[in-house]
């Protein structure tokens, strides 16, 4: 006797199908890209190209794939953030050291010309 009312069995309760975990891990461990181009025209003039480009991977794949901007983007990566610090803070000390220089150059032009004068 079958019971009318009965639901089917959840997606990977059967045995038989992959559940999402499984599908998951497979994708992340392999990779998977995605690839598509949106063409907008309108009488044989093009408006508007989109070109779309996805890859899911792990952040192991993915570095093999030699995919790894994360670690040098300041706004997800500390390391990369404190790089960009020190590399303004040094060419901010480099301009202000130019700037002295160039104050100093002209104070000692201007003291010269001074004495220049008290010595006529």
């Amino acid at each position: 006797m079958t019971m009318a009312g009965r639901l089917p069995e959840p997606y990977g309760r059967d045995g038989g199908g992959a559940n999402l975990a499984d599908i998951l891990e497979r994708v992340l461990d392999k990779g998977i890209v995605i690839a598509g181009d949106i063409r907008i025209n309108l009488l044989d003039i093009e408006l508007l190209t989109i070109k779309l480009r996805l890859v899911v991977a792990s952040v192991d794949r993915a570095k093999e794939m030699c995919i790894d901007w994360w670690e040098y983007d300041p706004e997800l990566s500390a390391r990369a953030r404190r790089e960009q610090l020190n590399r303004e803070n040094r060419e901010l000390r480099e301009r202000l050291a130019a700037l002295e220089a160039l104050e100093a150059l002209e104070a000692l032009e201007t003291g010269r010309g001074q004495r220049q004068e008290d010595d006529r």
